[in-house]
């Protein structure tokens, strides 16, 4: 069992591959696996404005809005708001992003099944 304090998140937490990310985000490992078809969870803090690049799961994805306001988008739908404590589960191999709003940071809890493919920056 692994119990991660907020002090221990700040001084864990790691800074994004800038090549997924259109801002500046810091990611905290909280379940990793060496196996690429298991489950893997993060709290990922966006900076204002920062986003995920267009992306999708193998299994899908699970999110939960910790702090701030962000926003998501699947592939040809609607830009979508998130608020703390909403919910968005992904369905296997569908290509969305997800980040922060303008004018506000914001973390989330991202629980990814799978591989994870990369594309590029929303538009």
């Amino acid at each position: 069992m692994k119990r991660l304090t907020r002090d221990d998140a700040r001084r864990s937490a790691q800074e994004g591959d800038r090549s997924h990310f259109t801002g500046p985000i810091t990611q905290l490992p909280v379940h990793e696996s060496s196996d690429p078809q298991s489950v893997r969870a993060l709290v990922v803090g966006f900076q204002e404005g920062a986003r995920t690049h267009w992306h999708r799961h193998a299994g899908g994805q699970l999110l939960q809005v910790l702090e701030g306001r962000g926003r998501t988008q699947s592939r040809g739908g609607p830009v979508v708001e998130l608020a703390p404590g909403d919910l968005v589960s992904v369905p296997p191999g569908e290509e969305h992003w997800h980040g922060a709003a303008e004018g506000t940071s914001m973390s989330h809890l991202a629980v990814s099944l799978g591989t994870t493919d990369w594309g590029g920056p929303p538009d």
